[in-house]
């Protein structure tokens, strides 16, 4: 079955638990069309290089699917009509990257590099 990464940003003004419904959503269209997401990762508010729709800042949120692509059309589809995300990207790939993606690792790694100057 394909594999693909799904990337989507929402709207800054959006609480934590409306982007968790987001990914849920997301993931139910997924699975209710014989497609399967094997990790969800929530990358947090981050700054946008450039204004969209009015918003500096995005929730950024990843998904790791295995699905057919009708299935990635549709969740294309039901995103594009979803007022509260501002872009996404979907991308085909080989194999889904184990572990935590590159975002999660560069937050861990900043927090580390905050931590070690606070003790210094």
């Amino acid at each position: 079955m394909p594999l693909y990464e799904h990337v989507f940003l929402a709207r800054q003004d959006l609480s934590q638990a409306q982007v968790d419904a987001l990914a849920t959503t997301a993931t139910e269209i997924v699975e209710a069309n014989a497609g399967k997401v094997t990790k969800t990762e929530t990358w947090g508010l981050k700054n946008l290089a450039y204004k969209i729709d009015r918003n500096r800042k995005a929730h950024f949120v990843l998904l790791n699917i295995e699905a057919p692509a009708g299935v990635v059309a549709e969740l294309e589809r039901q995103t594009a009509i979803n007022e509260d995300v501002i872009r996404w990207l979907t991308v085909k790939v080989e194999e889904h990257e184990g572990g935590p993606s590159v975002m999660m690792r560069k937050n861990d790694r900043d927090r580390r590099v905050r931590r070690d100057r606070e003790e210094d």
